[in-house]
This record gives structure tokens, sequence and C-alpha cells, in this order.
């Protein structure tokens, strides 16, 4: 099973509204002229590409010095999390390599059924996956929460304001690094905001929660479980405690995100 889990996480762009401009041609009112030959009509022209709204804009901080270019951002961007919540943090949990891109794709994909190893941002949660139960009805044993604990624990004590700052003031690089995943013209604060409703809407479930093991990997027995989202599952399997304090750091970061001034 996908044992880790995203913390990051937001709204699909609007699409705006083109109208096209109608001719009318009058004649002159004296005596009317001799037939003119029929010429065929002007198409009337096409309308104008549409760009989509932006539904929440991130508002950018003054700079004293320029950023980084995407390719390299990830000292600046170690530094800036380390300042945020200890060096010794940032090297126990996060890759140091191609950290914003893996960040935007990795919450990009997080609706989605999978997000591949190689671009997660996080490492490994330490430890191994516990099963419970009997051979014939296995359960997730709640032995596996524990593993969450310390890095649920880190991002309950992180301050919303300041990073929703961090994230502010390094913003041109992830949506530079969003939109070389090809998309149509969007904005990330967008998909950001969309990706945390998408999280809050992952259902609470209590203990014991059956698996099973068609192959070698197990997997949620309930279908419905099962069939759900890579970012969700991974909430289901830090156990309901560690969820609720994610889901309430998902909220204030909703908020603070929303609560923007806009420029």
């Amino acid at each position: 099973m996908n044992e880790n889990i995203k913390w990051f996480a937001g709204a699909v762009a609007v699409v705006g509204l083109s109208i096209g401009a109608v001719i009318y041609f009058s004649m002159r009112d004296e005596a009317a002229p001799p037939p003119a030959p029929t010429v065929a009509a002007k198409p009337p022209p096409m309308p104008e590409p549409e760009e989509p709204a932006i539904k929440h804009p991130v508002a950018e901080p003054e700079r004293q010095q320029p950023l980084p270019s995407l390719n390299e951002s990830d000292v600046p961007m170690q530094q800036a999390l380390a300042d945020l919540v200890g060096k010794e943090s940032v090297e126990r949990l996060f890759k140091p390599d191609e950290l914003v891109r893996h960040l935007v794709v990795s919450i990009d994909n997080l609706p989605e059924q999978k997000v591949a190893e190689r671009i997660r941002p996080l490492k490994r949660v330490p430890g191994k996956f516990e099963v419970g139960g009997t051979e014939d009805m296995p359960v997730l044993n709640p032995a596996n929460y524990e593993r969450y604990d310390s890095l649920v624990q880190l991002l309950r004590s992180t301050d919303t304001h300041r990073l929703v700052a961090t994230y502010s003031h390094y913003y041109p690089l992830f949506q530079d690094a969003y939109e070389s995943l090809g998309h149509p013209p969007q904005y990330f604060n967008d998909r950001v905001v969309e990706v945390i409703d998408h999280l809050l809407a992952t259902p609470d479930v209590p203990d014991p929660i059956p698996l099973a093991q068609p192959n070698v990997l197990y997997e949620f027995a309930d279908p419905k479980l099962e069939s759900l989202t890579a970012g969700q599952k991974a909430l289901i399997r830090m156990g309901s405690g560690n969820a609720a304090v994610v889901k309430e750091k998902l909220r204030e970061l909703r908020t603070e995100l929303l609560s923007q001034p806009r420029k």
C-alpha cells in the first residue's frame, strides 16, 4: 500500500465568456442603384481564445532580491523549509532534489489513483507496514498509525501563517512548475484549493479496517474505500486520529489561502 502522506494540499479554473460583435450596414436614402453582383457574406470573426479566470489569486510580496530560476530553486527552498520547520526535520522528511517540481506534481496527482514513487517529495514513512487480525480476516494494524505521529505532530506545530507566507514568496516557481506539466493555462493555487477540498471530503473510517490481499500487496477489502484516490487513502491509512489533525490543518491552510489580500 502507498504509505506516504501529502499535507499540502485546492480549485479548477473558471472559463471566461467571449462575445462576438454584429456589424450593420445602412442604405443611403436615395433611389436604388442598379443591382450589384451578389457577394458571399463574410463569415463572422472567430472568437478570441478563452482565458480561464483566477479564483484564488496569491498576493505576491515585495522582494528584496529576485527569485532563483526553477532549476536552481532546491537550495533556497530547502533553506526556507528549514526556517519553517527546522533543518533536522527537512533532512529527515524531504527528498532534496527537484523539490518544487515534485511538490507540484504530487499535489496535482493526489486526486488520482496513484502518485508515482519517483516524484514524491517526502521520504518513506519509517517502519514496516503491519497487518493485524487473522489470516482469513486481515485488518489494518493500528500500530501503523504511530509511524505517522512525528510527521503529523510537526504539521500540527507548523505556523500556518508562516507556511502560507513562504508559499506566497516562492509562488511564481510553483506556477512555473505547474505550467510545465502541460496543462492548459491554469492557476496552481486554484488547484491547491481544489485538492484541499478533495482531501477534506475523505470519509472518517473507524477501526478495524478490513484488508484483502488479491495479489502481493494488501488493499482495502471495502471496494468503496479501495476506489478512493491516493490522497484520500493515505489519510485513512494514518488512522482517524492523525487524519483529524491533518484535516484541521488543511482547513486552517484553506482559510489562510483565501484570506490573502487581492491586488
